[in-house]
């Protein structure tokens, strides 16, 4: 049975989200604020955490960065907001997903079910790995990328990225050359269940750039159709 964390200052939603969550079978734990979640994820283990932005003592931001220092637990992220700022700053931290309130508590919970199959499936392909594998490793002008690592360097510096930034950096190296709509790399990248819109895609593809510092330009934009990695392979 799943666990989760419902973390939210407005006692009405946490006992709205517990109610519905625990009737489709999941096992819900509630914090009030900030301090109170980091102090919960200290002391037990969950799988998922669904965490208001906006409140007392600590605001979701910090809290879920202090919550990354100790254990890698997937997030999804409340708020009154829905401006592409706070969404960027969400995603920089690794949240899984955002929902903007008001919002539908069926919906929210089929959103935690999706975030849940995908990290089980990660974990079932990571336990089921031999251990030895082909390394698989691209190198580019200025840019090294070892997906059998889960590395990236630019210009012989290690860059370290977020989950979802290697997974869609990953894909497009793969893919070199062919151009992949928004809705498509939702598909390929996040899954064909993933209920975000493809804003998310434009805030991966925005901070993976950032990441990539004067190597963002391997990263095309073609208006109206989507994205693709254009680079050539240094040669061994």
């Amino acid at each position: 049975m799943a666990k989760i964390l419902v973390v939210d200052d407005e006692l009405s939603i946490r006992m709205g989200i517990r109610e519905f969550a625990e009737y489709q079978g999941y096992e819900v734990e509630e914090a009030a604020n900030g301090k109170e979640a980091v102090e919960r994820c200290r002391q037990k283990d969950f799988d998922v955490i669904i965490m208001d932005i906006m409140m007392p003592e600590m605001d979701g931001y910090e809290a879920y960065k202090k919550i990354r220092e100790i254990k890698d637990i997937p997030a999804l992220m409340l708020s009154a907001k829905g401006e592409e700022y706070d969404k960027l700053q969400g995603f920089e931290l690794g949240i899984d997903d955002y929902v903007v309130k008001p919002f539908s508590i069926r919906e929210l919970v089929a959103r935690i079910g999706v975030i849940l199959q995908r990290n089980q499936k990660n974990k079932k392909k990571t336990e089921t790995e031999g251990t030895y594998q082909e390394v698989e490793k691209y190198e580019f002008e200025g840019l090294s990328v070892n997906v059998s690592a889960r590395e990236v360097f630019v210009d012989g510096v290690r860059v370290e990225l977020r989950p979802k930034e290697y997974d869609l950096l990953f894909f497009l190296v793969r893919n070199r050359g062919i151009v992949f709509s928004r809705d498509a790399l939702l598909e390929k990248v996040w899954g064909f269940d993933f209920m975000g819109d493809d804003r998310t895609v434009d805030a991966q593809i925005k901070m993976l750039r950032h990441a990539l510092g004067e190597h963002r330009t391997y990263i095309v934009t073609y208006r109206g159709a989507g994205y693709k990695f254009e680079a050539d392979q240094k040669e061994t």
